[in-house]
């Protein structure tokens, strides 16, 4: 049985949404009355300030991202997993008109208070662990290139992936996620 949205659940669906196509300056509380149809006085009931719901919104995002990432089997080969990766990265774009909602948040970062950089910080960090896991396991397989340190070299990945999407956006097409992913892996 499928339930309806509640209104706090669709005003931070919304926001998600128009963060991640806009960013954090992009959007206002009248943008989400007007997709949501409620007054500005209803979100600010749930929402007291933009920075209460940005930070539900990199909470709630970063939480079903991450689930998404751990649910990936550990005992795939590394180039397998890395794959599997680059399709949740290409899952964010949708129809080519979104970014990454920490990624584009980032690039407003002396926009956002403290508490908002970290859970940002903490995200990056996060898909940085599982990166650097990753590209341990494939040096040990021989399945991916990795120069130096996996956790670098994870730094390095990461970076990429994220300009990728930005990237992608700009020219409507996931080629260049894809070509992220083809860098890192060995010929077979």
């Amino acid at each position: 049985m499928e339930t309806t949205p509640t209104i706090r659940e669709q005003i931070l669906d919304h926001a998600i949404t128009l963060m991640m196509q806009r960013g954090y300056n992009g959007f206002s509380y009248r943008d989400l009355s007007e997709l949501v149809g409620v007054k500005t006085s209803s979100i600010h009931y749930y929402y007291p300030s933009k920075d209460d719901l940005v930070l539900e919104a990199v909470n709630a995002y970063s939480k079903e991202v991450l689930a998404s990432l751990y649910a990936i089997d550990s005992k795939l080969p590394a180039n397998t997993r890395l794959s599997r990766y680059t399709r949740l990265f290409g899952r964010t774009l949708g129809d080519g008109d979104r970014i990454c909602l920490c990624g584009m948040l980032a690039s407003d970062i002396a926009s956002l208070p403290e508490n908002i950089r970290e859970a940002i910080q903490a995200f990056f960090k996060a898909n940085e662990k599982w990166l650097a896991q990753v590209l341990a396991q494939g040096a040990q397989e021989h399945t991916l290139v990795v120069n130096g340190k996996p956790e670098a070299a994870a730094r390095a990945l990461y970076a990429a992936y994220q300009g990728s999407v930005l990237a992608s956006r700009l020219f409507g097409t996931k080629a260049r996620l894809e070509d992220v992913e083809a860098s890192w892996k060995k010929a077979q």
